[in-house]
């Protein structure tokens, strides 16, 4: 980046983590209105009588927006219907774009490692290197040195202006500053919501990665609040409010390193949490209302004891293939073919592909993509 303008770059708060002094007075507000929020969200999730199951799209939504914000362009039906026809893990065709299956990568990524933490693994160096791996394993990051820390100086730029932003930690300090980082979200007693905002800007300010560190960034806010169990369940994903507000967030984690003040940054992620979560609760409850009357409707429309099983292979898989239904819905072949027949006959699946060959249907449950679709 030679040829990119240093001369309104801020560089790394050397000297400045963790900080010395936020002022509880100035986020008061923000803090309580965050805290509220987050567990009234968490409240339902508890009240979900599988919130895996139900809320497993809003991962797949959380993959798209945060792929997104890296350039990385994908929908979730796409994102939907390459689950639908490779997430079994058979080769994908060549003709599947790169940005799907970056964006694929990154849902893969949240998962494994929120079942490397349920198994004890616990926050570290060696769990993000990990996660690096895995994220960048395919598509263009192949080539980005996965799962290794930076070993030349990076840079945030404005490539339209051809302006460096931001310059983070000098790589020979990295490794310092990462077990400063770890230090602080393992051992720390700050309120869990005030740390995990430290915490994130902190990351992204490191920037350790030669790529994928905002990817990386965000996913470590929904690992630091689950596993400090503000959260019981991995399902709380921000990335929405974060793109909505780009310009602001990059602007206020510039002004922690050229200013030494954190409480505008801690301010805004409060915000952030408090609407984020609120939307969220939103969507979780529509989920969990939807499945309530969908309950019902299957049992009415399939007057079987395989109702149930039915309904949530597809609330699981809303995208998915008939042979798919047929053979893993742990439901008869010969019934399950009636459903998918009486389902697509009464609206609720929609056929996003005709049958061909050896290619079953594709089938589309909108009432539930109509939720989570962003």
């Amino acid at each position: 980046m030679t040829d990119f303008n240093l001369e309104y770059a801020v560089h790394y708060h050397y000297g400045g983590f963790p900080p010395q002094s936020i002022d509880y007075q100035v986020i008061m507000d923000a803090m309580i209105g965050a805290t509220e929020a987050i567990s009234r969200f968490d409240q339902v999730l508890k009240s979900m009588h599988n919130s895996e199951i139900l809320l497993a799209p809003l991962r797949n939504q959380e993959a798209v927006i945060s792929s997104r914000m890296e350039g990385t362009i994908s929908t979730l039906d796409e994102i939907m219907q390459y689950e639908a026809d490779y997430g079994d893990g058979k080769e994908h065709s060549p003709q599947v774009r790169s940005d799907i299956i970056e964006t694929i990568l990154y849902q893969r990524t949240l998962k494994n490692v929120q079942q490397a933490m349920s198994d004890g693994y616990p926050l570290s160096k060696s769990l993000i290197k990990t996660m690096h791996q895995q994220l960048l394993s395919k598509g263009r990051g192949a080539k980005k040195s996965p799962g290794q820390f930076k070993s030349e100086q990076n840079y945030l730029a404005d490539r339209s202006k051809k302006s460096i932003l931001f310059v983070p930690i000098s790589p020979e300090k990295l490794q310092g500053g990462l077990d400063d980082l770890f230090d602080y979200i393992n051992n720390n007693h700050s309120p869990i919501l005030l740390k995990t905002a430290v915490s994130h800007l902190e990351f992204e300010a490191l920037h350790p990665f030669q790529d994928g560190n905002g990817r990386i960034g965000r996913m470590l806010i929904t690992l630091i609040l689950w596993s400090a169990q503000t959260i019981s369940a991995p399902h709380f994903y921000i990335s929405g409010y974060f793109e909505e507000n780009k310009d602001r967030y990059i602007d206020l984690m510039r002004e922690v390193s050229e200013t030494g003040n954190w409480d505008n940054w801690c301010i805004f992620f409060l915000e952030a949490v408090k609407e984020q979560a609120t939307n969220n609760l939103e969507i979780a409850e529509q989920i969990g209302q939807l499945y309530e009357t969908m309950k019902r409707e299957f049992s009415d429309l399939l007057s079987s004891k395989w109702s149930l099983n039915a309904l949530e292979f597809i609330f699981t898989n809303p995208v998915f293939r008939n042979s798919s239904f047929t053979s893993k819905s742990g439901i008869p072949t010969s019934t399950a073919a009636r459903f998918s027949k009486v389902l697509e006959e009464s609206k609720i699946l929609q056929v996003v592909e005709e049958g061909a060959g050896r290619t079953s249907t594709l089938y589309s449950f909108e009432p539930l993509m109509e939720l989570v679709r962003v």
